[in-house]
């Protein structure tokens, strides 16, 4: 295992600059997992770890070596792609100990590598087997064991999951967390599926527009996003935006938003008072809202109107409207007969809400950690 190290990265092709200026440690050890829409520079940083492209300034540090002059093959990691890069006229076996074989490693020492790592990941019946025998669950635990077996210093994952099914995903993140406990591999992980992201990581770090927005323990950005976008973009459903302003009352800072007014938790009073008298985004999970027949005191309340229903077994998901504003609610009982322009109240706990500059974009409240955010402002 190794810690590696970006420092200034920027990747440029022609005019249009794809990573900018990315500085992140990964500690020994550790699981980070890049994050963000298409197009956001993720596959391209990670791809200019693995030295399949070459970065237009800054430089990478593996262990403590810096390798960024360093062909991928003298990098000492192992990447798992997108289609699993598999050859289809080879056994798994051969697949496995292609990467050895060319190394010169005695056929000994690969018998025993290749038992080993099969072993690990369940698949010691399918050595025999071409690619196309087998499903694409194990044509993906395959592609990991084609890493393992080399024992590199760093996995890199370029979105290994998003050709399987919902079910095999699920199942296969499973199997991904198992795995890093039985091979604790420092590893760096691409995927534009927040719900990936947040089971996966130790650490996450939202891209966007080649710039990093925020990295940090997947709750933490969860509970305190420093932008609009982070706010948006992690967490499903994703979190609901409206309007509203700050003004002093006689529950001290009070938040009017919805057609209705709410004194602020103290915490978010402190925070916020020098804002009083200003308009405000305020964001809100979904699944921080709940039926407002006996709001406990503190709550925003309001009443809605219910647009669409999604029945999802275990709860109901409602797209509701509130003046001119869409809500989006989770967590509704599923047993709740619901139709189209039925009248639904509704509240959410103060201590609940998130507060954004409505011209920048950027956190007003909560603040995360300044420690763990890129320096970066949300582009865009």
């Amino acid at each position: 295992m190794a810690e590696v190290v970006l420092e200034h990265l920027s990747k440029r092709y022609g005019n249009v600059d794809a990573v900018r200026d990315v500085s992140l440690h990964v500690r020994n050890g550790e699981f980070v997992v890049l994050v963000g829409p298409s197009g956001c520079g993720k596959s391209t940083t990670l791809r200019v770890i693995a030295g399949l492209e070459q970065a237009t300034s800054g430089s990478i540090r593996i262990g403590d070596r810096r390798v960024d002059a360093l062909p991928p093959r003298d990098r000492d990691i192992a990447m798992v792609f997108q289609n699993y890069a598999l050859y289809q006229h080879m056994s798994v076996y051969d697949n496995l100990a292609f990467g050895l074989r060319n190394r010169k490693t005695p056929e000994a020492v690969i018998g025993k590598e290749i038992a080993r790592t099969a072993a690990i990941l369940g698949i010691e019946a399918l050595l025999q087997r071409r690619p196309r025998e087998l499903s694409g669950g194990q044509q993906q635990r395959v592609a990991l064991g084609r890493c393992i077996v080399r024992n590199p210093a760093v996995f890199l994952f370029d979105e290994p999951l998003s050709n399987l099914d919902a079910q095999l995903r699920a199942q296969m993140r499973v199997e991904l967390k198992e795995l890093r406990q039985r091979v604790p591999t420092t590893s760096i992980f691409v995927t534009h599926d927040q719900v990936e992201a947040m089971t996966l990581g130790d650490r996450i770090v939202v891209m966007k527009d080649g710039l990093v927005q925020q990295e940090g323990a997947p709750l933490e950005v969860y509970r305190a996003p420093r932008s609009r976008f982070v706010a948006q973009f992690i967490g499903s459903p994703a979190m609901n935006f409206f309007p509203g302003s700050l003004a002093e009352g006689r529950g001290g800072l009070e938040l009017e938003a919805l057609g209705s007014r709410v004194a602020l938790a103290a915490a978010q009073q402190a925070g916020l008072r020098r804002l009083a008298g200003r308009r405000v985004t305020v964001g809100l999970r979904p699944e921080h809202i709940g039926l407002a027949a006996r709001p406990p005191a503190g709550s925003l309340r309001f009443v809605s109107r219910v647009r669409v229903a999604e029945q999802m077994g275990v709860d109901q998901v409602l797209d509701v409207s509130v003046g001119d504003a869409d809500i989006r609610v989770a967590r509704v009982d599923p047993e709740l007969a619901l139709r189209r322009g039925d009248a639904l109240p509704l509240s959410a706990p103060a201590e609940r809400l998130h507060f954004f500059d409505p011209e920048t974009g950027n956190a007003l409240w909560p603040l995360p950690d300044p420690a763990a955010c890129s320096s970066v402002p949300e582009a865009g």
